[in-house]
């Protein structure tokens, strides 16, 4: 919180504050800027605070080489691979 690790899972937070936490594989940096009076949904909650995480970058699509061995040829490969000759 605020640049400092904090140890507690409950320390107060207020507006201002800026968190940096794991959520699932990305790591997210969120400002409150208002505290909500009850628990709400969550268009409204996301309301109460400003995402300051930089956009993520995308992966490069996996390009398929065509289309899926035929069993034939996968037996094919295994041959290859474990020494053997493809008409053994």
């Amino acid at each position: 919180m605020n640049a400092t690790k904090v140890s507690k899972p409950a320390t107060a937070v207020g507006p201002g504050d800026v968190l940096t936490f794991a959520q699932g594989d990305r790591v997210r940096v969120v400002r409150i800027t208002a505290l909500g009076i009850r628990r709400g949904p969550a268009p409204e909650a996301q309301t109460l605070y400003e995402d300051l995480t930089p956009p993520a970058e995308d992966a490069a699509p996996v390009e398929r080489s065509g289309p899926r061995p035929t069993k034939r040829d996968r037996r094919a490969l295994d041959a290859l691979r474990d020494g053997e000759g493809p008409d053994a």
